[in-house]
């Protein structure tokens, strides 16, 4: 049965075997505290209990404008480490936990915002959606996990770009830069967010948890390393029940095949 639980920050909505959670500061441009960062250690928690994928997206004009600066002025240098350790625990558990994560991205996708998304496995803009990294003009640096997240999905050179310049990425260019995989129209990003996380939460469970578990650690080893991790994974996924299973169905052809996009 569906449940919703709606808390004046975060909201929290299981409509099948996909959870949407929401920002819900719009006033505040979905500005991330440390009362957000905790509702959605909530919400994330649970949707790794009782769903099979997740969407993440943000109420009003806004995915998310970052950080929200009031709070971070008036921490001391260890307490400024131990919330930005807590940003990498948070939003660790989106991007290593055990179910796929889609964000809807609309309007500004900035600094934490930009850092929350990049956790994510699966980013859809639509046109109003723009990333920028202002820290650089701020004073300040990127501590909820950017210089890792976004680093690797955009390379090293157009990061310091955007740090550097505050260059802002508008979503025509969003693919290119691999912010997005997807970029939609105005207003239809959350409709398509919903549309991949019903189709990933219909894989086999231990698949979806090995592509987003191990696909990135692989990344992280040398060649033969990743090789050799690769084979007990895909050794360890196809004798699983549920695989045995799909795979029967696929050789009985009791399974829908794939076709080439606009094929009848």
């Amino acid at each position: 049965m569906d449940s919703t639980v709606t808390g004046d920050i975060v909201t929290y909505e299981l409509k099948g075997n996909v959870a949407h959670v929401g920002l819900n500061r719009a006033e505040k441009r979905n500005a991330i505290s440390d009362r957000v960062v905790e509702a959605l250690a909530v919400a994330i928690a649970r949707a790794g209990r009782e769903a099979k994928a997740a969407v993440l997206f943000g109420y009003g004009n806004h995915f998310c404008a970052g950080l929200d600066l009031a709070e971070h002025v008036e921490r001391s240098p260890i307490e400024g480490v131990r919330n930005s350790r807590r940003w990498h625990a948070v939003f660790g558990g989106i991007e290593h936990g055990t179910i796929p994560w889609i964000s809807a991205l609309h309007g500004a996708v900035v600094g934490g915002g930009l850092e929350l998304a990049a956790s994510t496995h699966i980013r859809v803009a639509d046109a109003t959606t723009f990333f920028a990294l202002p820290e650089g003009q701020r004073g300040i640096f990127v501590g909820g996990g950017g210089s890792v997240r976004v680093a690797r999905l955009t390379g090293v050179a157009r990061m310091t770009d955007m740090m550097l310049t505050g260059r802002v990425v508008p979503a025509a260019s969003a693919e290119a830069w691999n912010l997005a995989q997807y970029v939609v129209g105005e207003g239809e990003a959350l409709a398509k967010a919903t549309e991949l996380a019903e189709a990933a939460a219909g894989n086999a469970e231990l698949s979806n948890y090995a592509v987003i578990n191990a696909l990135p650690r692989i990344q992280d080893m040398s060649k033969e390393d990743g090789l050799f991790v690769e084979s007990f994974i895909a050794s360890f996924t196809a004798t699983s029940p549920e695989a045995e299973e799909r795979l029967r169905a696929f050789l009985e052809k009791r399974a829908a095949r794939l076709k080439a996009p606009g094929a009848t």
